[in-house]
């Protein structure tokens, strides 16, 4: 990204150094000439370093300054190409050293990234920090260390760079040099000090780091370097443990030198009493070692004590691994060391399970062979798996003969059924196993043994996608190609129906079969061209038809394959016969003589993706809906907002379009870019009608499907957000639907938000009582949410039912809180005349019910609150800025709350966080303030005897935090209408006024010989 592009630019802007050409360009005014990066000629000349066409730029203007797209100057393009002479030349024309990028780069980082150790020397004498921080929070040194430039930290550890600045992640550079390997940089910081202890965000120290990305020899010097520290200063070795823990752990898992891996187990053995620790997976170090194959580790580890037959999570001991990666000499050393073959792992499978499954001939031996081993568990060589498979089947799965023989040799049992009833023949064929299928028939398997569904092995042959040889030698071998299964099926309709042409071949004299459907039917079904084309060149006839009175060509018309229809058509297939049920023909199925040209046009969408059909039910248009359904139009498109023709009718409540789509599949559930069902729109808009002809459909789907959006909400909870009683009522009656799937914001609270309650009072009626008490997710209850509309009905309906009507939510307020603050008046009003709040209860921030009011300038409520509070303690409440009521009234300019406030003791001296009194918390800013101060504690005249006495004396506590609180006598007496100057607007006018004429004030001064008149 520091590369400026330069290919393609006038001769000037590449560079050149032609200087009568340079000079031609300057007179024609290129030299201000910008890339579509904004970079200028200065900017491509800097980076080439070329000085003396930078020379004729900045002589004839050229701004040194100018930042290209990136904000980079010309002084950062020098920079990070290394051209010393093009940043001195930059920093004798005054250009800005400190000038940052986007991403808060300063040319010195630019030099500190890119190797330029001269262009910073030359950079450092005229910085102002060497600390300075981009972005991300990272030094120049930060960048030096990545790099792993030596010169370059060095440089400026000698010039009193932090070797301990941390970034925005708590980063410092011997992170980043023991992250990356950079061992010499490491070292040059630890040597100026650097903190080797350091931990970043999620505590990682650089020992944590250098071991995750296995620099070995980063870790062994810090380890080094943590033994000194640990002799000089014992109370470290406390701090040392976990990380030197971790570094061996780390080497007993991923070392592959075993003299690394002896030392790090004796390590662990030793200091730590841990012989073998485990993965997140319960893999042990004997796992992985199987696992990838290293037989000198796996020895070693035996030899320390290893356990041989130790479980990961799912059950597999080293055996297994070894088995199932065909590891030859890790499955002799542990069979050796007493392993046990006979250990079930995951799905209750053998050792013997995963060599043969796998294909690994070598290790079947292994585990087969008795020779010289230690007495194991009881071993069966027919023991099967927790679904009944045998050690033959999953050879015969996976398709080795060799494997297979060798199980059989060694006697594995040829007829023995997995729990659906397949032998091992079965799954020979399945798999297309030619080899196996022949080694297990010869042995003497049965070809026509049939499973729990009645199909042989014959059936599987047939329906493999490949021509394999395992259906020809089963027919050559007696198997029955007539033998149906309890479906009906025969080996004939596999193969239609997977297309395979040669498997059709074979069973041809079997493809008259129509029960329950034809070998004709399932090809045109599934649009298998050439397996139908066969079968049209045997069959007699094409019209046959399933139990529905439908032919191949009604099937392959509706399904769309329209070379299927030909190949149909060019064998005289009959496109007049009708069907049983709607009396269609195949022309009706397909629209025209080709649906796929049909249905390109009818489901073509325009540029919002909307289809015709959803043009047609979006204006209410019935009859364009119905004839478009019958050409087969899709009733599931959707456009770009993810809305159906459904949605749409739905919305607009047309329930005669409604019902054609539904009759014709348009699914119920089909949900938009919001995960909104047509029974989330039905229920918004109030359309109780088609609300429960949509239920009804949406029954016959999955009974599993949420019905919640993706805001979390059902339909209940719109048609009560809304108040459509009606549509409640219906979903509600519906428990299926009335079910709220633990979603916290019940439809209580929608109602209630919104002010309507006649829904909630249903919901209370019918869900019970209990809903009044549920918290949403914010922690708020019914009773907040009506007090948040202000429904005097609906917190009568709430508390009626048991609600608290001081419950709080975690921000601490109360329903009369929340009132307050939302200015609802007769909500205020009602809660406290009937529910007799506590008006003590303080909010996060240290605001009652009164500070609310007056911080939003509701008047009325400051007022009703008012009359209700006894303890006078609340009057001069404070909240976190410190501040009471008369504070925030007086700011807010509510007059009225401001004279209350004062009849009932309110203090007017008493300050807030900003050294402000309620009078001077009516200034719009903090300079007003002070002038307001200057102008109070200058006013006269004062007693005699006190003529001579400093006039700021009587209001220090208003100066003592006003930023031009300077010296007093020098200025003369004068009476000011300051009451005008600290705000036009007449409410503050009166509340100062009101203030500065209270007795409290008043009471402030030793004499009190103020003129009323100027006051006014």
């Amino acid at each position: 990204s520091l590369v400026l592009k330069v290919d393609g630019q006038p001769a000037l802007f590449t560079g050149g150094r032609n200087v009568s050409d340079t000079k031609f360009f300057f007179l024609n005014g290129y030299f201000m000439f910008q890339d579509q990066e904004q970079s200028t000629p200065l900017h491509a000349a800097a980076y080439l370093g070329d000085v003396h066409v930078m020379e004729l730029l900045i002589n004839a203007g050229a701004n040194v300054n100018s930042k290209d797209q990136g904000l980079l100057t010309p002084l950062h393009r020098a920079a990070a190409s290394r051209n010393e002479r093009a940043v001195g030349l930059l920093l004798k024309h005054k250009a800005e050293i400190n000038a940052r990028d986007k991403f808060w780069h300063t040319p010195l980082h630019m030099a500190a990234a890119n190797w330029a150790t001269s262009c910073a020397a030359a950079l450092i004498p005229h910085v102002c920090s060497l600390d300075v921080t981009d972005k991300l929070g990272r030094t120049p040194l930060h960048h030096a260390a990545h790099s792993g430039h030596a010169e370059m930290v060095n440089l400026f550890l000698r010039k009193g760079a932090s070797a301990n600045a941390k970034d925005k992640k708590e980063r410092q550079p011997i992170h980043w040099a023991a992250h990356l390997g950079h061992l010499d940089v490491l070292k040059l910081l630890v040597s100026h000090i650097a903190e080797v202890m350091c931990k970043d965000k999620h505590g990682y120290t650089p020992l944590h780091v250098a071991a995750a990305s296995g620099h070995v020899d980063v870790v062994r010097c810090l380890l080094r370097l943590r033994v000194e520290v640990k002799v000089a200063l014992p109370i470290w070795v406390s701090c040392n443990v976990k990380q030197i823990k971790v570094y061996f752990i780390f080497c007993i898992f991923h070392t592959v030198k075993s003299v690394e891996l002896e030392f790090s187990l004796k390590m662990l053995e030793k200091v730590f009493n841990v012989t073998f620790p485990v993965n997140k997976e319960g893999k042990s170090p004997l796992h992985m070692a199987a696992m990838q194959g290293r037989f000198t580790s796996s020895q070693i580890l035996i030899q320390n004590g290893g356990e041989i037959d130790c479980l990961d999570v799912n059950g597999n001991t080293p055996l297994h691994i070894a088995a199932r990666y065909g590891q030859e000499l890790l499955t002799s050393t542990l069979l050796t060391n007493g392993a046990a073959r006979g250990r079930q792992g995951i799905h209750g499978m053998l050792p013997l399970h995963f060599a043969a499954l796998f294909g690994f001939p070598d290790c079947c031996r292994k585990l087969l062979s008795n020779d010289g081993q230690v007495p194991t568990l009881e071993f069966d060589i027919n023991s099967p798996d927790d679904y009944g498979r045998t050690c033959l089947h999953a050879a015969a799965s996976g398709g080795n003969v060799e494997c297979l023989n060798l199980l059989i040799n060694n006697g594995a049992e040829l007829d023995i059924k997995d729990d659906l009833g397949r032998s091992p023949l079965h799954y020979a064929a399945a798999n297309g196993n030619s080899q196996c299928t022949i080694s297990l028939v010869r042995a003497g398997a049965e070809v026509n043994e049939a499973d729990l569904t009645g199909c042989s092995p014959l059936h599987y042959a047939a329906a493999s996608h490949t021509f394999s040889g395992c259906l020809d030698f089963l027919l050559d071998n007696g198997a029955n190609p007539t033998l149906k299964n309890s479906m009906g099926y025969s080996a004939v309709h596999y193969a239609a129906a997977y297309g395979n042409k040669q498997h059709l071949e074979l069973v041809s004299h079997e493809v008259e079969s129509n029960i329950p459907v034809s070998p004709l039917h399932l090809a045109a079904y599934y649009g298998h061209c050439e397996a139908l084309y066969l079968l049209c060149e045997t069959l007699v006839s094409l019209d046959v038809r399933d139990i529905d009175g439908q032919t191949a060509l009604h099937l392959a018309a509706k399904r769309g394959f329209s070379k299927c229809v030909e190949v149909l058509l060019e064998h005289q297939a009959s496109y007049t016969l009708k069907d049983y049920k709607q009396k269609r023909t195949a022309l009706h199925a397909a629209g025209t003589s080709r649906l796929e040209q049909s249905a390109a046009v009818i489901d073509c969408q325009d540029a919002q993706g909307q289809t015709a059909l959803i043009l047609a039910a979006l204006g209410r248009h019935t009859d364009c809906v119905h004839i478009l359904l019958e050409k087969n139009a899709n009733p599931d498109a959707a456009d770009k907002q993810g809305f159906t023709a459904l949605h749409r009718a739905a919305m607009l409540g047309s329930e005669e379009s409604a019902l054609a789509l539904l009759e014709h599949g348009a699914s119920a559930l089909c949900r938009d870019s919001q995960g909104k069902t047509p029974l989330h729109l039905a229920a918004s808009c109030g359309h109780t009608k088609l609300l429960h002809m949509l239920l009804k459909a949406a029954k016959k789907a999955d009974p599993l499907d949420s019905m919640l959006d993706f805001r979390g909400f059902t339909p209940t909870h719109w048609a009560a957000y809304h108040g459509h009683e009606g549509c409640l009522h219906i979903l509600l009656e519906d428990r299926l639907y009335s079910n709220q799937e633990g979603n916290p914001f019940t439809p209580l609270h929608c109602a209630l938000i919104n002010g309507h309650d006649a829904a909630a009072g249903l919901l209370v009626k019918t869900v019970g009582p209990h809903i009044v008490h549920t918290i949403d997710t914010k922690g708020r209850t019914p009773l907040h949410a009506a007090a948040y509309s202000g429904s005097v009905a609906g917190l009568e309906l709430v508390l009626a039912h048991g609600a608290q009507v001081n419950a709080v939510d975690p921000f601490g307020c109360s329903a009369v809180m929340v009132a307050a603050d939302c200015g609802q008046t007769m909500a205020v009003e009602f809660l406290l005349l009937k529910a007799k709040p506590d008006l003590t209860l303080v909010d996060v921030n240290n605001n009652t019910a009164l500070h609310l009011a007056c911080s939003k300038g509701h008047e009325m409520c400051a007022l009703l609150i008012l009359g209700e509070i006894a303890d006078p303690s609340l009057i001069n409440a404070r909240n976190n800025s410190l501040q009471m009521p008369l504070h925030i009234a007086a700011r807010k300019g509510l007059a009225t709350v401001v004279q209350v406030l004062l009849s009932r003791g309110a203090a007017v001296m008493a300050v807030d966080e900003d050294g402000h009194t309620p009078a001077l918390a009516c200034a719009p800013n903090k300079n007003v303030a002070d002038c307001l101060a200057l102008i109070l504690s200058t006013m006269r005249p004062f007693p005699p005897r006190e003529a001579d006495a400093d006039p700021a004396s009587h209001f220090s506590p208003i100066l003592k935090n006003c930023s031009i609180a300077a010296t007093l006598s020098c200025l003369p007496s004068f009476h000011v209408n300051f009451c005008s100057f600290l705000c036009p607007s007449s409410g503050l006018s009166l509340c100062v006024f009101s203030i500065l004429v209270s007795p409290s004030f008043f009471s402030f001064f030793p004499s009190c010989h103020f003129f009323w008149v100027l006051l006014i």
